[in-house]
């Protein structure tokens, strides 16, 4: 497994668990695809706080992704396997015949040197990307666009795929990585295969620093704060705060917040798995 537990030489190396990252192959982004991330450390233009725990991280530039993949009929070569800073799955250089470089999510897999195609004429193997009309029942797709040419939006993060389960006039049925089962249209785009760095979620931080170097500043538990702040703060001695809700009075651990009217949920086969509730 591409994974490693560091020796504990450190307090914050004893339960650090980390990838060693041996599907890279490249250790320099290409330049002409960065872009400056502007960071608000969670203020608004007048410098008020309206997101809490952000704010500090690791300087990094974004990797402009081809998220959209409208390249028909150009076939495009695989330079380089890199690391992306601003996401867990790993990216993938590719350049097409004329010398035009872009970025893509690379899928579990996928070697320097292949050959990519994108369209009607593409074949279902990994890496390519295909219109879901044209994807065979059964196969597992990531990057999946909701809308046709608004570029790819669900199954995108590391070690996470669809299963395409069904076409039904316009629609196909497509099942998510969250269990549920969503009808979308022939015509939006996928990419056959599943995203890289399936171990991402066996990684431990191993220490509180290292949630600072991402820019995540520490999260106040409610029950810890007083009842001016909080609804589930107060009470005398450790108190449990009673049924959990937001800082907003909103329920959690189970209540539905999605609108009922909402337009998209007519294309909701079977809503995503949620646990038990007793």
């Amino acid at each position: 497994m591409p994974i490693r537990k560091f020796k504990p030489v450190s307090p914050g190396s004893r339960f650090h668990v980390g990838n060693k990252f041996d599907e890279l192959t490249g250790d320099k982004p290409e330049k002409s695809l960065l872009a400056p991330i502007k960071r608000s450390g969670g203020r608004n233009g007048t410098g008020k706080m309206t997101v809490r725990q952000r704010g500090g991280g690791h300087k990094r530039r974004y990797r402009v992704v081809d998220f959209r993949r409208n390249n028909d009929g150009v076939a495009c070569t695989v330079k380089t396997i890199e690391y992306d800073p601003n996401r867990t799955a790993f990216i993938a250089l590719l350049e097409n015949p004329e010398g035009k470089k872009s970025y893509i999510i690379a899928p579990q897999g996928l070697k320097v040197g292949d050959v990519l195609h994108t369209g009607a004429e593409a074949t279902p193997t990994i890496g390519n990307c295909l219109f879901l009309g044209d994807v065979p029942l059964g196969n597992q797709i990531h990057a999946i666009e909701l809308q046709p040419g608004k570029g790819a939006a669900l199954a995108r993060s590391a070690g996470t795929n669809a299963t395409l389960m069904g076409k039904e006039g316009k629609f196909v049925s497509v099942k998510l990585p969250s269990g549920e089962v969503r009808r979308i249209l022939k015509t939006c785009r996928a990419t056959i295969g599943t995203t890289s760095n399936p171990d991402h979620s066996l990684t431990v931080a191993g220490k509180a620093g290292r949630n600072r170097w991402k820019g995540r500043r520490p999260r106040v538990r409610g029950v810890a704060m007083n009842p001016v702040d909080h609804p589930m703060g107060g009470g005398e001695g450790k108190a449990s705060g009673g049924h959990p809700r937001s800082r907003t009075g909103i329920m959690a651990k189970g209540q539905k917040t999605r609108s009922v009217n909402k337009a998209s949920n007519k294309l909701i086969i079977t809503r995503r798995k949620t646990k038990n509730k007793k």
